[in-house]
């Protein structure tokens, strides 16, 4: 039965302006260096300037490997809930019923391309933003759409993801960070005591 193996990340910590900065460009050399050893296909990346630039990064450790873009993994916000949690409802402030319809669409579009099994064997690597992982992560367990939120991920976090024919998704691991040094780890979060 050919196997879909999805590894879904966060790309390297980028600047307030969308570019990576030293450590997200060293978090995406050690991304790359621990992908080095998986049989790639793709390396698949968000529009997105910091993602672009992780993906690049990432490439050069997977020399046969292609690395494009697709729509699919730029950041949305996949999910506006019609009352939202209490802590979240600042965070949904604003948005109108125009911006949830297009956020619904994106993670429709999101799950259709790459949520799903594929004929042949294959391992794709997705450079996106934490939504599109939480929504995938989200997804993969069935759970409820509002779950998405609090899925947090770290910068250049592993997310590994099967899809065969015929069964639900496997999540078999989520925001890994084994390949980065205890100093480059939790970047992305906010303040807080973390493992």
């Amino acid at each position: 039965m050919a196997t879909r193996h999805v590894y879904a990340v966060r790309h390297g910590a980028a600047d307030p302006f969308g570019e990576l900065t030293d450590v997200g460009r060293r978090q995406s050399e050690l991304l790359g260096e621990r992908l080095a050893g998986l049989p790639i296909d793709a390396v698949w990346h968000s529009p997105l300037p910091r993602a672009a630039a992780c993906a690049r990064i990432v490439g050069e450790h997977l020399p046969s490997t292609a690395v494009r873009e697709a729509a699919e993994l730029i950041d949305h916000v996949p999910f506006v809930p019609d009352d939202p949690p209490p802590a979240w409802a600042g965070f949904f402030d604003g948005y109108d019923a125009e911006e949830a319809a297009s956020g619904a669409r994106g993670a429709e579009a999101l799950i259709a391309r790459f949520a799903r099994p594929a004929d042949t064997e294959t391992h794709e690597v997705l450079i996106t933003h934490a939504y599109p992982v939480a929504w995938l992560v989200r997804h993969a367990l069935d759970a409820p759409a509002v779950r998405w939120l609090g899925l947090s991920c770290g910068n250049t976090a592993l997310t590994a993801i099967e899809y065969r024919a015929g069964l639900a998704p496997t999540l078999l691991s989520y925001n890994d960070m084994g390949h980065l040094p205890a100093e480059l780890r939790w970047t992305g979060f906010g303040p807080g005591a973390r493992p």
